[in-house]
This record gives structure tokens, sequence and C-alpha cells, in this order.
């Protein structure tokens, strides 16, 4: 295999953007948008550092190889080539997880069972529910190998245990603050913060801190590793003081509780705060203006639409009597819902989230 191979960082359709201004913005080389994520070629040392450093990828594939295979005897001849334990160690299980698409090996799961006697017969132990997945996709007769390097999807941070209803991911989150404007040296407010996942997200940016830096990853049981040089790498990465404040509200009180508990985990409770109140009583903190974010209930996460739009109402009305100058973003699943703010918000592209279709609405308050 070839010391430089093309990466795929994955990420949802609509926010590639994003995600590759992210890649570029740390370092690495020529990243491309591509339809569901974001491409560059790098080596494992950047598969590495792309699991640890990236917040907006939700996982890094490492693309190890492909050919062209017209029917299954030629992609079992043609897999029984590659040179597996360059990359796949004998004594780690491998799932196999194929794909078809207007190709002439149709099958997926005759496609799989090729794979899966190519790797036993490099002496590549197979398990069913293996943490470690090759992924094959075969579209218009181009065979791709590649390995999931992450394992755990990478929203899955290691402190965020406490969460309440239709939690917003991580990954998702920090995309969604990097297409509000956010880069770290302003302050966010979020006065429906839930589990304080954009205040968390938004303080972690502003210290510099790996998202990656407090869990394990799948690249860690490939035959490439090298624990010494990924411990280095790790080290490497240090915080940063910052002076500025984030904020998050909420009238659940549990939610509260559980946005605390995350924030020290995380170890950002110095500057992320939390405080337990309405929106009609939120009030910007004292220092700089920066960006309202919220996530607030929506379509299907709330029955009655006349509470909704008053809710959205209400907390536009807010927004323009306290916060005029600041930036602010919502995250909603209705134009309708958006426009009920009274705020002039431009609307970005539709993405899923949890299954419902929602888009970041943003613009900056008058006055």
């Amino acid at each position: 295999m070839s010391d430089s191979f093309e990466i795929f960082l994955a990420c949802p359709p609509g926010l590639e953007p994003l995600l590759r201004d992210e890649a570029r913005e740390a370092g690495f080389a020529a990243p491309a948008c591509t339809p569901g994520g974001v491409t560059f070629r790098g080596g494992w040392p950047e598969v590495w550092r792309a699991n640890l450093v990236l917040r907006g990828a939700s996982r890094v594939l490492a693309r190890i190889g492909e050919f062209r295979a017209l029917h299954l005897a030629q992609l079992d001849k043609r897999a029984r080539k590659m040179d597996w334990r360059a990359v796949l160690r004998a004594d780690v299980p491998v799932k196999v997880e194929a794909t078809c698409r207007k190709s002439r090996i149709y099958h997926a799961k005759a496609a799989t069972q090729r794979v899966e006697g190519a790797l036993e017969a490099a002496g590549i132990a197979l398990g069913a529910e293996a943490e470690l997945v090759l992924r094959v996709r075969i579209e218009d007769d181009l065979c791709t190998f590649s390995v999931d390097t992450s394992g755990a999807l990478l929203h899955k941070r290691g402190f965020k245990t406490g969460t309440g209803k239709a939690p917003m991911r991580e990954t998702l989150a920090a995309l969604f603050l990097r297409g509000a404007g956010f880069d770290g040296s302003a302050p966010v407010v979020d006065p429906m913060c839930g589990s304080g996942t954009f205040v968390i997200e938004a303080a972690e940016m502003a210290m510099g801190l790996a998202p990656g830096r407090g869990r394990s990853f799948a690249f860690e049981r490939l035959a490439s590793f090298d624990a010494d040089a990924w411990a280095a790498m790790r080290a490497a990465v240090t915080p940063r003081e910052t002076p500025l404040v984030f904020h998050g509200s909420d009238r659940n009180e549990g939610a509260i509780a559980n946005a605390r508990e995350n924030a020290a985990r995380a170890g950002v409770d110095q500057i992320a705060r939390f405080r337990h109140h309405a929106i009609s009583d939120l009030s910007p903190p004292d220092g700089p203006k920066g960006l309202v974010i919220a996530n607030p209930p929506y379509g299907g996460r709330i029955g009655n639409k006349k509470l909704l739009y008053g809710l959205y109402g209400s907390f536009g009305q807010v927004l323009k009597q306290r916060f005029a100058g600041w930036h602010v973003g919502v995250v909603t699943s209705e134009a309708g819902l958006a426009r009920a703010t009274g705020l002039k918000l431009e609307p970005g592209p539709v993405v899923d989230h949890g299954g419902i279709r929602v888009r970041l609405y943003q613009g900056r308050i008058a006055g």
C-alpha cells in the first residue's frame, strides 16, 4: 500500500463546504468536497490527526485500494492479490460491509462473501460483531476498499453522558457553529441549551481542545498503528487560555444539571456556565457581543403549532430588545418558524437531524 492514499471525512450532506474549510484550516492538504463528505490525500499520521482534531467529521475512512471488477470471479481473484496484512492484523477480527450501485456486480451479500474469502486466505479473522469495519463500495464497476478508522461515530467525544430529548450531535453542532460564523473568538449564548452541546463545543473550540482527546479509535487496532507516535501527537495538542465565557440556559432544571456535569467532564466548566431560567429572563452577558445560537423545539418534536409560533415569537422579541448587534443562529425544521422570530435570517442547506430535515437560519440582530 502507498504511503499516500485518499482519506474521506464523512459529514451530513449539505455541510461539506463547512467541513472542507475546517480541514483546510487544520492544515490538511487540498481538501475537496464530495457528496457526503470531504476528501484529501495523506498517510496514516493524517488519519490519526483527522480523528483527533476535526470537530465536524462524523467518521474518517482510509481508502486502502481499488480496482475494476465486472463479475464476482474477478472480484474474488483481485481481492486475493491485495496486501491485506499491510493494513489489517491477524489477531483483530474484521467485519465486511459491501454496497453495490450501478454495477454488473449487483448482489451485495455475494460481494461480501468474496471479500471475506480473500481476507480469510490472508489469515485475517472475521467477526460479525467486530468493531473494525472494512467497507466495500462497488459503483460503476469500480470496487473501492475503505477501512473505518474511527470506530464509534466521532460525535461520541466521551464526555457527554447526560442528555435530554432530541440531543444534537457534537459534530453537527460544531458545523452549525462554524456556519453561523463562530471561530472561537467571541462569546456564545444558548438560551435553550438542553445538555449544553453548543456551549461546550464553543468553549472547547475557544480553548483549542482536541475533540478526540478523551476516546479511543479503530485505527489503534490496525497494523500501521504506532503507539509512541500517536502519544506524541496527542500530547502536542495543548489547550490555550481564553478570556471568553460561554453561557447556556434552559427552563428544564434537569437539563441544566446535565449540562453542568457534561461541561465538567469535558474540562470547560470554568468558562461554560449554565443557569436555570426561561427565555423571558434572558439577558446578554457582560463583555463583547457574540453569537446567540439555539436548537428550539420544532416539527415532530412538539405537537401544538400555536405554542411553537408563540415560543419563536417571544424568542425573537427578547433578542431584538436585548441583543442588538449580536449574530444569531436558529436550527429549525420550518421556514415559518424561523420567520416567526421576526428576525432577518438567511437559510442554510437542508440537513438531516435525527430523521427530521432542518436548516440553520442565521443573521445579525439589528440595532
